[in-house]
């Protein structure tokens, strides 16, 4: 059924079903938080829950299940998925960060000037772009969850 969906293959069937499922969440969550609908969440990086957590911890519980804990498949997406989720709580969170000062400072700039209009000279720097602790940490159970839930073919 569900594995024969993505090419026969177990793993990448349960990551992609991960990932889907992480970003129409993220999707109807920022809807109901800011009151209007952005169909840029259904594929942008950032927000609640992590889309790429769910998607690396997906591949590291189905390599567990189908490999075994000892395969070097296992290994290689478990460290892969620490490394996903420490880049998104640290360099990609951090650069989010240094976007919302940017453009408010460029904001603040542009105002000042009054020769301009800010949305027509220039388009904002993506802020969306990493994880809190917590986003990662829904997204890597939201992702095991699905993962243990799949069973093996």
């Amino acid at each position: 059924m569900l594995q024969r969906i993505f090419f026969g293959n177990y793993m990448l069937s349960v990551a992609l079903l991960s990932w889907f499922t992480a970003q129409v969440c993220k999707t109807i969550i920022n809807c109901v938080l800011s009151g209007k609908f952005e169909a840029e969440r259904l594929w942008g990086a950032g927000g609640m829950p992590s889309a790429h957590s769910a998607l690396v911890c997906s591949l590291f519980m189905a390599a567990a299940k189908s490999q075994g804990v000892n395969s070097p498949i296992f290994a290689l997406s478990f460290i892969l998925a620490a490394v996903v989720m420490y880049d998104a709580m640290g360099v990609r969170r951090e650069t989010g960060e240094q976007a919302k000062v940017l453009n408010r400072m460029l904001t603040d700039w542009m105002s000042e000037e009054n020769n301009f209009d800010l949305d027509e000279t220039r388009r904002r720097l993506k802020e969306k772009v990493g994880h809190t602790p917590l986003e990662v940490l829904s997204g890597a159970l939201l992702g095991i969850l699905i993962a243990v839930i799949i069973p093996v073919p």
